[in-house]
């Protein structure tokens, strides 16, 4: 019957925990980590607890403390602090929409040439193979569709022309 009570308690407020625990650790990977070994010790002494949430939330705290100690130690302290910033990526999503967008305003058997050619990292002749056509004409078609690209996105140094300029 304890394990049943601490079940449906887990499901009912491993939410709240979690938060709790977020805000202790400010990761929500050590907060996973911090709440299930808090639960683990509370499941240990369940049938003696009478209110769970006052004991789990001392216990969140009493750990990070404990793992902030250990790790504590270990820290370096510097006189500068580290770089935080991080790219987020749309800078790369906006030049791939850029170009997909490019792309599009090719002709179909010019736009097969180059997704094959670049995308596809298919070889001339595989690419010839599979659109039933010369090398020659698939040499030509790339360079063509790689020119009309470098026109349509500009000549201004954008990352998507730059992207065309590091295919050809």
């Amino acid at each position: 019957m304890a394990e049943d009570e601490f079940r449906e308690f887990v499901r009912s407020r491993y939410g709240e925990l979690l938060r709790t625990a977020y805000l202790l650790t400010g990761s929500l990977h050590a907060a996973e980590d911090l709440v299930q070994s808090v639960l683990l010790k509370a499941y240990q002494r369940w049938n003696r607890l009478d209110e769970p949430m006052p004991y789990l939330r001392r216990a969140l705290v009493n750990q990070r403390i404990s793992v902030w100690r250990r790790i504590g130690s270990r820290e370096l302290l510097t006189g500068s602090l580290p770089e935080r910033g991080r790219p987020d990526g749309a800078g790369v999503h906006a030049e791939r929409d850029e170009l997909l967008r490019a792309l599009a305003t090719l002709p179909v058997r010019m736009r097969a040439v180059l997704v094959l050619r670049y995308w596809e990292d298919q070889s001339e002749v595989e690419t010839a193979r599979l659109l039933g056509c010369s090398v020659g004409s698939v040499k030509s078609q790339a360079s063509r569709g790689l020119d009309r690209l470098r026109t349509v996105l500009g000549h201004d140094g954008g990352a998507a022309a730059r992207m065309v300029e590091v295919t050809a």
